[in-house]
């Protein structure tokens, strides 16, 4: 996987790229990373990168003719001139613009986008960017999260961290097999040593030996939890027959029971 960062600010996402298991991803071979300054693509003496909106309004905008180069330099080929390719050798990489507007990033997404070749991720600032370089480069507008932030590089960081961490050689598989998302509910309660913390003790049933006992427990767990925090999951789950037999039974079962009955 290769991710083209393209930024006024590279070396927000630059220092990523260099620390903790990203680092060793990247010394793998597993993922290769470029940043590319937009403002080395302004060819004007200040090096100029925004301009105020037409129409009038509040902010700045990203100017439209750097960024149009930096995503030529970036291998990005305007929409009307690309040829059908297949699925293994686009002629364009997947470019997304990370946009509060956008749609909204969840793992499935980040699954989808993890089975790309090359992601090239174009980072706003101030009100965003002109929309007819949406309209001519983006392929995506994903959003990560119904609020508005202020560096379009943190956002681009979240869809990284989330697709990275689902190639091949770099996580466990059976790390990845019962997060929160996966099956369509949220992660189970983890508890380390040691037993007692304060006057809290680890449930009996994770040192009783009995994996099934345990693998109950933690589905148990998992339904308790998407149940208090996230009921809109178990809705989509039951609309898209996410969950089997065993699953839906503790579901019903979770929901017969008075509120914080599971918890105890």
């Amino acid at each position: 996987m290769k991710y083209t960062v393209l930024s006024l600010f590279p070396e927000i996402c630059d220092a990523y790229f260099a620390s903790s298991i990203m680092a060793k991803t990247v010394k793998a071979d597993i993922v290769e990373y470029r940043s590319i300054n937009i403002r080395d693509y302004a060819f004007d003496k200040h090096r100029s990168c925004d301009d105020a909106p037409y129409g009038g309004g509040a902010g700045m905008l990203m100017l439209a003719e750097p960024l149009g180069r930096a995503l030529e330099a970036a291998g990005v080929k305007k929409k009307g001139s690309r040829e059908k390719t297949s699925s293994d050798n686009p002629c364009s990489p997947r470019t997304i613009y990370l946009s509060p507007s956008g749609r909204p990033f969840s793992q499935a997404l980040a699954r989808e986008l993890a089975a790309e070749k090359e992601l090239v991720l174009v980072c706003g600032r101030y009100e965003g960017i002109d929309q007819r370089i949406i309209d001519t480069y983006v392929d995506d507008e994903i959003s990560v999260g119904d609020y508005v932030l202020s560096s379009g590089e943190v956002a681009a960081l979240i869809v990284i961290d989330a697709t990275y961490r689902l190639l091949e050689r770099v996580i466990t598989p059976a790390s990845l097999e019962e997060e929160s998302f996966s099956g369509g509910l949220l992660e189970y309660p983890q508890y380390t040593r040691p037993e007692i913390y304060d006057t809290l003790r680890i449930p009996e049933v994770l040192i009783s030996g009995h994996h099934e006992n345990i693998r109950r427990w933690r589905l148990e767990k998992r339904v308790e939890k998407t149940l208090a925090s996230r009921p809109d999951l178990i809705q989509l789950g039951e609309e898209r027959h996410l969950f089997d037999k065993e699953t839906r039974k503790i579901i019903e079962q979770k929901r017969r029971e008075p509120r914080g009955e599971g918890e105890r």
